[in-house]
């Protein structure tokens, strides 16, 4: 009776499915897709745990990529070296600046990645010691060209300062007066800070309620460590790694909840783990990562064990020593270093006049703060000295950013490191957001520069300039307003007896 009554059944429902084949309608088509994609949907969100209205409202769900076959090494080593080559010339305002100037060079001009994709980079550098802007420069290189990519960015972000503060140091001849701006620099940095307040604005649109309470947060300690003389500066080396861990945590926690308060998303689009373009973008296996890293940490150890002991008494081996350990314990840009700098270098290396020329001339260039080192090597030992004590401030920051990319690109995929790095995001704006207050309180010292300012921060929104554009047009606008020509608003920005 059994076998009979399957026999029926298949009889049945093998003339069902006859019937549907013969009533092959448009409308039938669309009904069975429909069917099949609310079913595959239930099924998948199931699986993963989420409430499927909030992933299909969420554009960053994972899915099958069909782009083109990626680009020749060769042909995206050039678009590294376009890209790059003029950003090392126009880099003036700080290690903030350079970020606004990195994002509307890669995310806007060139969609070379996406705004989440920026923001992990930049907060992944803003979590390890070193030049934050410099990290974020060799890691979105290296994501599009791998590590040749990444060192030709960082050498075409570097010359320009490297050069000349080399010839300085050696020459060490009164280039800039640390109290007065050269005259080729009116207008430039209150032009340059106006892309921090666009990139600011632009990081805070994805943010939702828990990160604009993290980032409202960080930026409000971020601008008490600043601006509270009680403070000592070399806390913020600290505390804002302290930061980022708890922002991570939060967003993590949060995440977990069952309602959760804040919005999380899946594993990014185009770039996801049915994809691995992104990690042979970068070309670095996570052995490799994990190797460059034991062997920062043994470069390190030797360097202090030879040094510190006596075991070598090599005057450039101390330089290279000197510059690596504080390079390995600083947090927070360029800033940070000075202290330690100067507690080290003046007055054994040199004074305290020439440290602060060099100091001056540096912040007159392009590129970053680190680029000081080569000032401080070349016034000390010449080229040897300015090479060594460059290589080793930038070493280790160098070193582990390539050594944390590849665990980046992996674990980018996963739900719960896309939930950390929400918090990561979040923190990293709100310092972004203290970084405006901080440039321009120091960059907006006349009514010249306020004027300055309005102009660029037009061009760059209500124009939507290209950062050069933005910069060059502010360096000619306060050209003409300066007291070598025009001579308008000559006067403190601030002063109480003109209002």
């Amino acid at each position: 009776m059994d076998d009979d009554s399957n026999a029926e059944k298949f009889m049945a429902s093998d003339s069902t499915a006859e019937t549907v084949l013969q009533s092959n309608t448009k409308a039938d088509v669309i009904v069975a897709n429909e069917s099949l994609q609310e079913a595959n949907i239930s099924d998948i969100t199931k699986l993963d745990g989420h409430d499927p209205e909030r992933i299909l409202d969420d554009p960053e769900i994972p899915q099958e990529d069909k782009s083109e076959d990626d680009a020749p090494l060769r042909q995206r080593i050039m678009e590294v070296i376009k890209a790059y080559w003029m950003i090392g010339l126009i880099a003036f305002g700080g290690p903030s600046a350079h970020v606004g100037i990195l994002r509307d060079h890669l995310v806007v001009q060139r969609n070379w990645m996406s705004e989440e994709a920026f923001m992990e980079l930049f907060a992944i550098g803003q979590g390890l010691p070193g030049a934050t802007s410099t990290q974020l420069v060799i890691s979105t290189a290296t994501q599009h060209a791998g590590p040749i990519g990444g060192l030709i960015a960082f050498f075409f972000w570097n010359l320009p300062g490297l050069i000349v503060l080399t010839v300085c140091g050696i020459l060490i001849a009164t280039f800039v007066n640390p109290d007065t701006s050269p005259w080729y620099l009116i207008g430039i940095p209150p032009a340059a800070i106006t892309l921090v307040f666009v990139a600011f604005y632009q990081f805070c649109q994805s943010l939702d309620k828990v990160g604009v309470v993290l980032a409202l947060l960080t930026a409000l300690m971020a601008i008490w460590i600043e601006g509270d003389t009680r403070v000592p500066r070399t806390s913020a080396q600290y505390l804002y790694p302290a930061m980022l861990v708890l922002g991570g945590t939060v967003t993590f926690i949060d995440s977990n909840l069952q309602k959760p308060f804040g919005v999380y998303k899946s594993a990014s689009a185009g770039w996801n783990s049915t994809d691995d373009r992104m990690i042979q973008r970068i070309g670095i296996p996570m052995w490799v990562g994990t190797m460059i890293f034991l062997l920062f940490a043994v470069i390190l150890a030797t360097t202090i064990t030879l040094v510190r002991t006596g075991a070598v008494d090599n005057v450039y081996l101390e330089i290279f020593e000197v510059m690596f350990r504080v390079g390995s314990i600083t947090f927070g840009g360029g800033q940070v270093i000075l202290p330690l700098l100067g507690s080290y270098v003046v007055p054994n290396w040199i004074s305290k006049d020439e440290f602060l020329q060099g100091l001056g001339l540096t912040q007159s260039l392009p590129g970053p703060l680190f680029n000081f080192s080569a000032f401080i090597g070349a016034a000390y030992k010449g080229i040897p000295g300015a090479l060594l004590a460059w290589a080793g401030l930038f070493g280790p920051g160098i070193m582990l950013v390539f050594a944390v990319l590849p665990f980046w690109a992996q674990l980018r995929h996963k739900r719960w490191f896309k939930c950390v790095l929400s918090g990561l995001n979040a923190v990293a704006t709100g310092l972004v957001g203290a970084a405006c207050v901080s440039l321009f309180e120091v960059t907006v010292l006349t009514r010249a520069d306020a004027m300055v300012f309005a102009f660029a921060l037009t061009l760059a929104t209500a124009f939507e300039m290209s950062a050069p554009i933005v910069v060059i047009s502010g360096w000619a606008f306060g050209a003409v307003i300066s007291e070598y020509a025009l001579s308008l608003g000559q006067v403190p920005y601030c002063d109480s007896s003109n209002t």
